[in-house]
């Protein structure tokens, strides 16, 4: 999507209506407009411009210079700001300056909001979550990005390094005719980057799921913590994706309430389908993840299962082994105590002069022993 081009010229196509503005512009000695340098810019002021006809004719120092190019005389003026985790003084100098709305600028200083598309009059207030995928670390890094439209500035607040707003604007100048149609070109524009940098985020979510599937049928001891961490990467981006939905709706609506280009509004209508598509995925995606939760709790039952029936025949075993030695022990004892009983040496065993004392006491012992061996072996314990 990010090769688009608009063949219409610029129309009168704003959902805003324009406020007055000071009449004062900065002039050049000889009376014309003058071109402005990016000296001693607030180290927070990513970027700041102003465009003619979907050119950059001046790059102010500050954004109060950047306010009076715009004045009723010339109607083709915008003014973009690029503003980096700008600190509530500044975002508070900039909404008395661009009549912000005040809780939306709240938000701005804030951050962590869901994103949201809200009108405040004559401004437009829309919070979105990029995303971006690590590699290295295979995660989801989302951004936040908030962004004031009127009819004639852009304000985008940024709190983290995605998205990369400077590519976008590069995109825009590059391509005059597109950017002279105004601050809907720029939020369309701003809308297909953040939709365009989550394809590689389902792609790299994708991958790890293929990788899991993989960890779980080798049994990976792991593998249900990483399926946990996994599954709510995909919960924080449906969040920030599926919201996009009714934003796209919403702003679509309003440019065909406003009479917005129809060419411009087919573009946001493609947007909003690749954002269904992403959505769609990424339902699948925590699907699909519920299920493997559900093998692996399945496949490590089983393991479970299997050690208990290796150690219970393990248990078994020892149990046999007891009992023969058992057994046995009970056999050898037999002669041992009638062996041990007249050994003793007393005076009076009569036993002792008996002529068959001594063969009596062998058949003794050889008879008590197989009788225990044979109960023993009627028990299968030997």
């Amino acid at each position: 999507m990010s090769d688009r081009r608009l063949s219409t010229p610029r129309a009168a196509l704003s959902t805003l209506t324009r406020r007055p503005r000071p009449a004062a512009v900065p002039r050049s000695s000889d009376g014309s407009a003058a071109q402005l340098t990016p000296v001693d810019r607030p180290a927070r002021m990513v970027d700041n411009a102003v465009y003619a006809g979907g050119r950059r004719i001046a790059t102010p120092g500050s954004p109060a210079e950047s306010h009076e190019w715009l004045t009723e005389g010339y109607e083709d003026r915008m003014v973009w700001l690029g503003l980096y985790r700008p600190d509530p003084a500044a975002l508070g100098e900039l909404a008395e300056q661009y009549d912000l709305p005040e809780l939306a600028v709240e938000d701005a200083i804030k951050a962590h909001q869901r994103p949201k598309f809200e009108r405040y009059g004559d401004t437009l207030f829309v919070v979105l979550k990029a995303a971006r995928y690590l590699d290295a670390a295979e995660e989801v890094d989302f951004g936040e990005l908030h962004l004031f439209l009127g009819r004639d500035f852009v304000i985008t607040v940024r709190h983290s390094e995605s998205p990369d707003l400077s590519r976008v604007r590069r995109r825009l100048e590059s391509d005059p005719e597109l950017l002279a149609r105004g601050s809907e070109a720029v939020l369309y524009a701003i809308l297909d980057a953040v939709v365009d940098g989550y394809a590689p985020v389902v792609a790299g979510l994708e991958n790890d799921i293929d990788e899991i599937e993989v960890e779980v049928f080798r049994g990976d001891p792991q593998v249900s913590r990483r399926i946990y961490e996994l599954s709510q990467e995909v919960v924080d981006f449906q969040r920030a994706a599926q919201p996009l939905t009714g934003i796209l709706a919403a702003i679509t609506a309003g440019f065909e309430k406003y009479g917005v280009d129809e060419e411009l509004r087919s573009y946001l209508r493609d947007v909003a389908d690749h954002v269904t598509s992403v959505t769609e995925r990424v339902e699948g995606f925590r699907l699909q993840l519920r299920d493997i939760l559900t093998v692996n709790a399945t496949l490590v039952a089983q393991r479970q299962n299997e050690e208990i029936r290796e150690l219970t025949e393990t248990s078994l075993a020892q149990g046999e082994e007891v009992k023969k030695i058992s057994a046995w022990a009970a056999i050898l004892f037999a002669p041992t105590l009638v062996g041990t009983v007249y050994g003793m040496n007393f005076t009076h065993m009569p036993e002792l002069d008996w002529r068959l004392g001594y063969p009596l006491a062998l058949v003794l012992m050889l008879m008590v022993s197989v009788v225990l061996y044979l109960v023993f072996k009627r028990r299968d314990w030997i």
